[in-house]
């Protein structure tokens, strides 16, 4: 038995490529839209992403900023109490050989803890340093980047917004990031080299006021007076040093944190602007669904899809009403 496809429905069959490709329009602009609707909420989760790890990384570089002030107001301090004390006392360079002698007679726990310290290793490098009014040196700074170092001038200077991003742009975030971990380890590194010291100088300061407890009133009183006045002479000059030294290094920090700050920003407004690119794509698309549909509408008079063009016609002009009057 033969089966022959009625005349009307022959009509109706799309006839060739280009009949099939038109007919095919309103799902594959469907699918179009679906797509980019995706690409557009996707970048717009990553623009807030960025802005998010933005405003972690300031409070980052808020917190080196402020230990950079803090410290920078120590070291002010103590170069205000070494000249005070320079004013209104005669200071003596310290001279290690004669603490010595002069403790030797003491009996005290604290005079023979003293002498101890004064003859070890660690004792004698920190009053070393003091002597010589010196700090231990930092690690030595790689050589900085040379986008790195053109944004932070740029910076510095106080040039456009618009001369900046363009100087971030050749920055690899890679590149950023090895730098701000080779300028923490330095911080790092500091301080270990920095605590033998500190804890000895501690140590000292500690054994000369129990000393200084211990010999209260007798005649041995001022020349333990006399002893900590040129320790604690030397130690203000020491911590001046010190702190210098550490608001650099905390400054450095903080510089290259605040350009991680401004290339998420700048992530962030490029995924921004390509959500928005790929939301009027997708209205674009949306369109097409729509021109398509009425295009069936008027060639087949069906109530569904007249009903189907009117409610995305609907909701396009809705669309536009929220965009232009919110």
């Amino acid at each position: 038995m033969k089966i022959e496809i009625p005349e009307t429905l022959k009509a109706d069959l799309p006839q060739g490529l280009l009949g099939k490709a038109l007919s095919a329009t309103p799902v594959v602009m469907t699918v179009v839209a679906t797509m980019l609707a995706g690409l557009a909420s996707s970048e717009m989760t990553r623009a807030q992403y960025d802005r998010s790890l933005a405003a972690q990384q300031q409070s980052k570089a808020g917190d080196q900023w402020s230990f950079f002030q803090a410290k920078r107001l120590r070291a002010a301090i103590q170069r205000s109490t070494f000249d005070l004390l320079s004013v209104t006392t005669d200071l003596r360079p310290l001279d290690v050989a004669a603490w010595q002698r002069t403790a030797a007679p003491w009996t005290s726990d604290a005079a023979t803890s003293l002498l101890k310290l004064l003859g070890s290793t660690e004792g004698q490098a920190a009053l070393d340093l003091l002597t010589r009014g010196e700090i231990p040196a930092p690690a030595q700074a790689a050589t900085p980047d040379a986008g790195i170092k053109a944004a932070q001038e740029a910076i510095e200077a106080q040039k456009p917004d618009m001369e900046i991003a363009a100087l971030l742009q050749q920055v690899e975030s890679g590149t950023l990031e090895a730098a701000l971990h080779a300028a923490r380890d330095r911080v790092n590194a500091f301080d270990v080299v920095l605590n033998p010291t500190n804890r000895a100088l501690d140590q000292i300061d500690g054994l000369l006021r129990r000393q200084l407890t211990a010999v209260r009133g007798t005649p041995a009183e001022s020349a333990v007076v006399a002893i900590q006045r040129d320790f604690t002479s030397a130690r203000l000059g020491y911590a001046t040093l010190r702190y210098d030294a550490e608001a650099r290094l905390n400054q450095n920090v903080a510089g290259l944190l605040e350009l991680q700050v401004r290339k998420s920003n700048l992530s962030a407004e490029r995924h921004h602007a390509r959500s928005q690119r790929f939301f009027y794509g997708m209205l674009a698309a949306q369109l097409a669904v729509i021109i398509s549909t009425f295009a069936m509408v008027a060639r087949q008079r069906n109530l569904l899809w007249s009903i189907a063009a009117a409610a995305g016609l609907g909701a396009v002009s809705f669309a536009a009403y929220v965009y232009l009057q919110t």
